[in-house]
């Protein structure tokens, strides 16, 4: 048997997104079902790097299919500017729950960027409204690529106002983008009046307040992934729909993590989780609905549940290198 290595580019060439997100979206039906096993995510902070590694392992039965592995990942914002490198890195190990054979090592970079894309689109498609057109994206950087990506999978969307303080990084945005959507630079007003908002910036304190939300926007908080941070401000948290990914998760190190420490919230605050929408327990978006909001921590299913549709198309399509990593002979 060998383990079949997959670089960034066989991640990307495999990750079908709409494929990706039927498999995230079955992942958040498992863990409803309580057909996973997904252990907390662990913490190593590296103050005195400006980062942090994370280790995310899990377990899930999709039914159909099931899957295990674990991603090694960080986030150091100070990559790009001093290192030129992406802040965020990740390695993952996808094994068969059959043997525990390590099926294969693949980038968890990309694969972090498309899940978390993914991710979002599952939450759109259950919480933004149906005839959603426009989306505003707040951060440029790497991780906005595949919001659009994913988000345009699930509605027709037409118009995308990006809204960054780097402007060399909103041009290779519209450059990527420009010829398949009306994409302009915008504020942050701009971006958040659009039918969807997605937010993907390192920030530690809200930049968007409920003023810059149009009545019926959805809300894609995608950035804060640490205790301490968040980017919407209390004025949105307090007032809108609001839909958690993972309670532990989310009350620790989500979006909604300061307003929890800081009391601002409570669990009757909390509309419910998604797993919870796409199980059918509890109605997504309805007609009486204005903002809605979807704090993402990024599961470690999610990751699982991708690897699952790049390795299992990899191997239809002979992609990646496949080598020896374990010994196989018994002695």
């Amino acid at each position: 048997m060998e383990t079949l290595l997959l670089d960034y580019e066989d991640v990307e060439e495999n990750a079908e997104m709409a494929e990706v997100i039927v498999a995230v979206e079955e992942a958040f039906d498992a863990y409803e079902a309580g057909r996973v096993q997904m252990p907390a995510k662990s913490y190593i902070e590296l103050p005195e790097y400006n980062g942090d590694f994370r280790s995310m392992p899990a377990y899930m039965d999709a039914g159909d299919w099931d899957a295990a592995g674990i991603k090694w990942v960080n986030v150091h914002t100070d990559n790009p500017a001093e290192y030129d490198l992406p802040t965020v890195l990740g390695t993952m190990v996808y094994s068969n729950p059959r043997n525990a054979f390590p099926l294969s090592i693949m980038d968890g970079t990309s694969l972090t960027r498309i899940r978390t894309g993914a991710a979002a689109a599952v939450a759109t498609d259950h919480l933004a409204v149906e005839d959603a057109t426009s989306l505003g994206i707040v951060g440029a950087g790497v991780q906005s690529y595949t919001q659009l990506e994913a988000i345009s999978t699930v509605r027709e969307i037409e118009t995308v106002v990006v809204a960054d303080k780097r402007e060399e990084a909103i041009e290779r945005f519209i450059e990527r983008f420009g010829d398949e959507f009306d994409v302009r630079s915008g504020s942050i007003a701009e971006a958040g009046s659009c039918d969807v908002l997605s937010t993907v910036t390192p920030v530690r304190s809200p930049i968007v307040s409920a003023d810059d939300l149009g009545a019926h926007t959805h809300v894609n908080a995608m950035g804060a992934d640490a205790p301490r941070k968040n980017e919407l401000g209390a004025d949105i948290i307090t007032s809108a729909k609001l839909v958690i990914d993972d309670y532990e998760q989310c009350t620790h190190s989500g979006e909604i993590n300061v307003p929890w420490s800081e009391g601002v919230l409570s669990d009757a605050d909390l509309y419910g989780e998604l797993g919870e929408i796409v199980a059918g327990k509890r109605p997504g978006r309805t007609d009486e609905d204005g903002i809605t909001v979807f704090d993402s921590t990024g599961l470690a299913i999610q990751d699982v549940a991708t690897a699952h549709v790049v390795y299992e198309r990899a191997k239809q399509n002979d992609n990646g290198t496949r080598f020896g990593l374990v010994e196989t002979e018994l002695r």
